[in-house]
């Protein structure tokens, strides 16, 4: 029996486990439900569980055979600050908190491989990653930072995250950047406060930010080879709380995007110049406050290869791509990529229609993934790994 059909005759128990997550969905760090439901999945599987690792991530190791080889397999397991408007049975019981992006249905099928992989049909090491805090809270680093590399030296890693709007159980695979970069910024103009019939006598901290705003397109248009990808975006804007008062501060922030590391540094040296410039010229005070992010998400040229091998032996040449372009969103499986090489890959959601598109109220994991996802991990670790001495 191959690996998509033996996960396909446990699909409807897989199917429940990953809605009693979506129906308890937790934030990151605060995952001890879900990261208990996983280790106590793992044991039940005779699985080396370790937990704890950067907060609430958990850790499964399975030996098999002689091989000095290993690589590790990731899942997030996070939900997001968001109302849930789906009227399912399963729900979110935690108003405010909600599964939007398919953490509930990638910490399923990587427990589903789990099981399958609990046959020690390959040779050498495999590492159950299930990772805290993706959203924004960069719960990647936090395990890395807890000594995850060291503890359990893989090498290589790998990821998979759904996709709405690429067709059901197919895949996309990418040979170098996947996701963008993600800094933030956060910026206040400060001028001299005044009557709005009388702006001479003050120094209009707007007119100055509304200017840095429009300059900061031109870094990515002006600045940037076209050929290469920035975003600069200013997403918010606060000033002023009455009509007839010209403030004496502006608060601006935003994000930047970019897929290279050299063009993330130039648009952070453009914007701190033109901040010194726009302030200089509008006799303003500007500060700058620049957080780097998440890292680009970029694939090994290998590992991604590799990948598409797998995705295609298992569900056919004509569902996996390799054109699909990269998304200006970020991933911090990024982190991980930095220390070791590895691949990410998307496997489609089906359709996005009805608001069912990622970070959306009405988002809901596929649950026709579970045994795809799952023989995929199979089947990599398969290839990689081989069979058992």
């Amino acid at each position: 029996m191959s690996a998509i059909e033996a996960l396909r005759a446990e699909h409807a128990r897989y199917t429940e486990i990953r809605r009693d997550i979506h129906a308890h969905p937790e934030m990151a760090y605060a995952e001890h439900r879900t990261a208990e439901l996983v280790a106590r999945h793992l044991e039940s599987l005779g699985i080396e569980t370790h937990r704890g690792i950067g907060g609430t991530g958990v850790v499964g190791v399975l030996r098999a055979g002689s091989s000095p080889r290993a690589i590790g397999l990731r899942a997030d397991m996070d939900a997001l600050p968001i109302v849930e408007q789906n009227e399912i049975d399963y729900r979110s019981r935690h108003e405010g908190c909600m599964h939007a992006c398919g953490h509930d249905g990638h910490t399923t099928m990587l427990m589903a491989a789990a099981e399958a992989l609990a046959r020690r049909e390959f040779d050498g090491t495999v590492y159950l990653v299930f990772q805290p805090a993706e959203e924004g809270m960069a719960g990647a680093k936090a395990m890395i930072d807890d000594g995850v590399l060291e503890r359990f030296p893989m090498d290589a890693i790998f990821g998979l995250h759904n996709w709405p709007g690429l067709e059901s159980g197919h895949f996309a695979v990418h040979d170098g950047p996947v996701m963008a970069s993600a800094d933030r910024f956060d910026i206040e103009v400060t001028g001299v406060g005044c009557h709005a019939a009388m702006p001479h006598l003050g120094v209009d901290p707007i007119v100055a930010a509304s200017a840095l705003v429009q300059a900061f397109q031109t870094i990515a248009a002006r600045t940037i080879d076209p050929l290469d990808a920035a975003v600069v975006s200013t997403t918010i804007f606060r000033a002023g709380k009455a009509q007839n008062v010209i403030p004496d501060r502006v608060e601006l922030a935003g994000t930047v995007r970019s897929f290279r590391e050299e063009v993330r540094s130039t648009v952070r040296r453009r914007m701190h110049e033109v901040c010194e410039g726009i302030g200089a010229a509008h006799g303003v005070k500007i500060e700058l406050h620049y957080r780097a992010g998440y890292p680009a998400t970029v694939n090994s040229p290998d590992e991604a290869a590799l990948c598409a091998e797998v995705a295609r032996a298992l569900v056919g040449e004509d569902k996996v791509t390799t054109e699909m372009r990269p998304s200006m969103g970020s991933e911090d499986f990024a982190f991980f990529l930095q220390h070791k090489p590895g691949c990410y890959v998307w496997l489609g959601n089906g359709p996005g229609e009805g608001g069912c598109l990622l970070h959306n109220p009405k988002y809901d994991f596929n649950d026709d993934l579970i045994p795809v996802g799952g023989a995929y991990w199979v089947e990599l670790v398969r290839r990689l790994l081989g069979a058992a001495r």
